[in-house]
Order: C-alpha cells, then structure tokens, then sequence
C-alpha cells in the first residue's frame, strides 16, 4: 500500500535540524490540501446523500479505528455545538468503543465480530447513511461494518487513501484522497489523517449548509448557552440586521436567545410567538422566512 511506503523526501530525516524536519513535514501537508479537491465531485455527492438521509429522519453513521475512528468522533461531536441539531443526525462508532478515544487499543480494528455487535443496536435503514473512514481501505473491523451496513439497505461511503481498497469494492460511493507516502513511514495519522479531517468537515459543513442550518454564511444556529456564544450571537444579529448592541440585547432577550427567531422579529417588527411560528411553517430554514438580510439582494 502506498501509505506504507517509505517516503523518499524525508529519507534521514533523524539525522537533519528541527526547522529542516519541519519544513520537510510542512511541505508534505501543503499536498493534502490538492489532492482532497481532486475528491470534491465524490465528496459533493456524499453530502447530498447525507442531507437525504437526514431529511428522511435517518442518519449519518461514521465508521473508523484507531486515528480514522478517533477523527471522525470529534466530527461528530461538534455538529451539535455548532448548529444545535440533534446528536442523532450525525453519530460515529468507534473500534473499541468510548475508551479507543482516549487510549490506543490497537487491536480493536482486527475484530470483524464487533463491528456488527456495535451497529445493530443502531437498527440500520435505508435511510441511513454509513461512511466508513480508514486510510488503508482495509480495516477490517472499518470493512465488516460497511458490509453490515449494506446488508440492513443502508446507503455506504469509503473514505480512503489507497486505490482498488477492499473498502472501495463494497462500499456505494469512494472518496479517494491519494496522498502517497507519510513522512514517517506508515504514520497515516500525519497526511492521511488530515485528508480525513478535511473530508469530515466538507462533508458535515455541506450538509448543514445544504439542510439551511447557516444563513448565508452566518452561524445562525448557535446555541447562546455561555457568554462566548451569546457575544457571537449578538454580533451575528447585529450584522444581519443592521443594529446596533442595545437593540441586539433586547431582541436576544425578546426572543429566548432564539437567533432565527430574533432575526425575524428584528426584520419583520413582530412577536416571538409570530417569529416562531413562521419559522417553523419554513421548517426551520431562515431563508424560507427572509431571504435577502445581509446579502445585498433585495
């Protein structure tokens, strides 16, 4: 596999100094990036498919081990934080389970048993998307979790880093980001890892974006929940609406730290219970309610 080949600019790489080993380290990175546009046609069409699933009522399950498994958790678990959606709309399983987070239990990945033992009580659907994210593609726990998966009608992604990978056969759709080889050898947690950390995050983003969880390019669901998030709420509303932080205050608090629904009652000159109402009549999406604030269009 070519993420296990030894990679030959950074051959003696022990021997060089530190601002040498890091720029060596900082030119592989600077590769990622090509390589994972090479991969935007798949990755787009993965996006639509997990915004299906969710419209659908099913989820976005993410599948690894070891680093794949532990990247795609962060993932998502930020989706919540960051957009207020239910924690079921995107889940990950990890080789392991819980503890594989914080300690390396390497020799999860090897066990096909466990891979169908975590799934099944996710009582998969075929409005269920599973991605399966492994940079070798051959994972074994990360491949018997896809063809579980398969076999329950769900929808399946492989994000790998190696062509024609087992993964690649079984699953629906491959995401291939073919970075070559790490500059220590066989440390797929450097590019690989990266690779898979931008795809999570285009593929998560999108799907937000693609399900009217932003307004333009706004945070507009963000939970005011600390004093952090209530500043970016009310800048945000400031921005949008064109007020200045009194009345941003005084809508926050009118609307129960609701962004959408001060934004409409900041737009519209109308209660909260009106605001609400509207905004669930457009299922949420602020655009279905207003859509040219802080666009320039009328």
């Amino acid at each position: 596999m070519i993420t296990e080949r030894r990679n030959p600019r950074s051959v003696d790489i022990d021997l060089l100094p530190t601002e040498r080993i890091l720029k060596i380290i900082n030119a592989e990175d600077a590769l990622v990036a090509n390589v994972v546009a090479a991969a935007i046609p798949q990755i787009a069409k993965t996006v639509e498919m997990a915004a299906e699933s969710i419209r659908s009522e099913g989820r976005v399950i993410y599948v690894g081990a070891g680093t794949s498994g532990r990247l795609a958790a962060v993932d998502a678990a930020e989706i919540p934080s960051t957009f207020s959606t239910p924690p079921e709309w995107v889940q990950a399983v990890i080789a392991g389970g819980a503890k594989a987070f914080t300690v390396a239990l390497e020799g999860t990945e090897d066990d096909r048993k466990s891979a169908a033992a975590d799934l099944k009580p996710k009582k998969l659907t075929k409005d269920d998307l599973v991605i399966g994210v492994a940079a070798s593609g051959n994972t074994p726990y990360t491949l018997a979790s896809l063809e579980f998966a398969k076999s329950k009608g769900a929808k399946t992604v492989a994000v790998v880093c190696v062509e024609n990978s087992p993964m690649s056969k079984t699953a629906d759709l491959t995401i291939l980001t073919l970075v070559g080889p790490e500059v220590v050898t066989g440390s797929t947690r450097m590019k690989a890892g990266t690779a898979q950390k931008l795809v999570l995050n285009m593929i998560s983003t999108a799907t937000m974006i693609r399900l009217g969880m932003t307004y333009s390019n706004w945070m507009i669901n963000v939970c005011m929940t600390n004093n952090k998030l209530r500043e970016r709420g009310m800048h945000i509303l400031q921005e949008i609406l064109g007020v200045q932080p009194d009345e941003a205050a005084r809508l926050t608090k009118s609307s129960g730290s609701n962004l959408k629904v001060a934004v409409i009652m900041g737009a519209i000159g109308c209660t909260r219970e009106e605001a609400e109402k509207r905004l669930n009549d457009a299922k949420g999406n602020l655009r279905g309610v207003i859509s040219h604030l802080g666009t320039g269009r009328e």
